[in-house]
């Protein structure tokens, strides 16, 4: 025979109630935000992406959607991102269209390192070696033409403005030699823009 079940205790209701009261809120703001997307004409959050695409670019962007890598990437907010390295928005900024080249041509040893999909064998993207290299090339120049802005998640330049909260803890944190040693480049534009492009060069190398 089964004992009886036990009562909830006090807070143990409200544990329950507040878990209870979180999901349902996180229900409704979740059909609230794909009510106000279904009828906004514009991006819900601002796009720091961009492409300025050649005529051979236009090309590789036709021939990587024809040819199903929008399967498993994603490039102009189209396609699938399933993965970390899925999305391909921005990859210009940290790549050369020659390593890109090389790597649609010659996946792991351009890489330097097993991949997932795109190695020989019977891997899903595995056909993609085996293309005519002029369009592997043309796939290259498109995706090297895929620009990080400033300030984007997939860019080596931080965004603009102040940072109040960092400036404070840097004048509270940092030592006074750092202080004296290194000066801070937003003062300088030279100098700004000599370090935004050491950042670009260092994140493009293999």
């Amino acid at each position: 025979m089964s004992k009886p079940s036990q009562p909830l205790k006090p807070g143990e209701k409200i544990l329950f109630t507040v878990a209870g009261l979180f999901v349902v809120f996180a229900v409704i703001a979740f059909i609230i935000m794909q009510v106000v997307i279904s009828k906004s004409d514009k991006p819900l959050f601002e796009t720091k992406t961009h492409a300025e695409l050649s005529e051979e670019g236009q090309l590789g962007s036709r021939l990587f959607r024809e040819n199903g890598c929008t399967t498993c990437h994603r490039a102009l907010r189209n396609g699938t991102n399933m993965g970390r390295t899925a999305d391909l928005d921005g990859i210009g900024s940290r790549r050369t269209q020659e390593w890109l080249n090389a790597f649609l041509q010659s996946p792991e040893s351009t890489y330097g390192s097993q991949t997932i999909d795109h190695g020989p064998g019977q891997r899903s993207a595995a056909y993609v070696s085996e293309m005519p290299k002029q369009d592997l090339h043309a796939i290259a120049t498109f995706l090297s033409e895929l620009i990080s802005d400033q300030g984007s998640s997939s860019a080596a330049v931080p965004p603009k403005g102040d940072s109040p909260f960092i400036d404070s803890m840097v004048n509270t944190w940092a030592p006074k030699e750092w202080k004296e040693k290194y000066k801070d480049v937003r003062d300088d534009p030279a100098a700004l823009k000599e370090a935004n492009d050491r950042a670009i060069q260092e994140i493009q190398q293999p």
